[in-house]
């Protein structure tokens, strides 16, 4: 009987140890396992993304690796508000009717200043020549600035980049009709003055609606605008 009771012990006792270390190696072995699916590895890939590498790894010998705690990264200090002085201003949209170089209107007509000027293909010297105007006083329109050069053309649409100095604000006119009148007042019914031919250059005193005042070798007087080119229908000069 005793020694039934104290085999029973013994063999208890011997359960119990293997029992305990069946619990321990069972606990060991479930924390060296990786993580599964749907069991936080989402939060795994962002904090791989935010160290460089994995975490909670099992180490050789069988037994896990314990994580290295990371330190919380400290926020971005906010931007500091920009000052007003800071903050660039709006360009001011340029009036597309204006020259960039001198603000007067474009297109506008001037004239040539001397008996020779020089039209370029581009605004400089070693641009090629394209034209050459010969009659001091001829009118011109300005399409064009930049810097020292203005884009001028002629009554028949020829012309190029000519330096500014060779340009004078005098207005001129270009009689276009073979035989133009000149009368004492803006009117049909006004007394014909004098006549000019076609191509004659004369001086632009003033303008109202359709009539312009010429002056042409001392002679003054009104002619229809549609005989000239130089000023504008709609123009007005006093």
């Amino acid at each position: 009987m005793g020694g039934t009771s104290g085999g029973g012990d013994t063999r208890t006792r011997r359960e119990a140890g293997v029992l305990l270390a069946a619990m321990a190696w069972a606990l060991a072995w479930g924390r060296a396992q990786p993580l599964r699916a749907g069991t936080g590895s989402q939060t795994a890939d962002q904090t791989a993304d935010q160290t460089g590498g994995e975490t909670g790894l099992a180490s050789g010998d069988g037994t896990a690796r314990a994580e290295t705690p990371q330190t919380a990264p400290s926020p971005a200090a906010a931007p500091e508000p920009a000052s007003a002085v800071d903050d660039p201003q709006p360009a001011t949209p340029r009036d597309p009717g204006l020259g960039p170089v001198t603000h007067l209107p474009l297109p506008r007509y001037v004239s040539l200043k001397t008996n020779e000027g020089n039209a370029r293909r581009g605004p400089g010297l070693t641009h090629r020549i394209d034209w050459v105007f010969t009659r001091a006083g001829m009118p011109l329109k300005v399409t064009a600035e930049f810097e020292h050069w203005r884009r001028v053309e002629d009554q028949d649409g020829a012309g190029g980049w000519v330096h500014y100095s060779l340009l004078s604000g005098v207005r001129t006119v270009l009689v276009l009709k073979d035989m133009a009148e000149f009368r004492d007042d803006p009117s049909p019914d006004g007394n014909v003055v004098y006549q000019a031919e076609r191509n004659v250059i004369g001086k632009l005193l003033a303008a109202t609606e359709g009539w312009a005042r010429v002056s042409v070798e001392g002679e003054k007087g009104w002619v229809r605008k549609a005989d000239l080119w130089g000023v504008d229908p709609g123009e007005i000069l006093d």
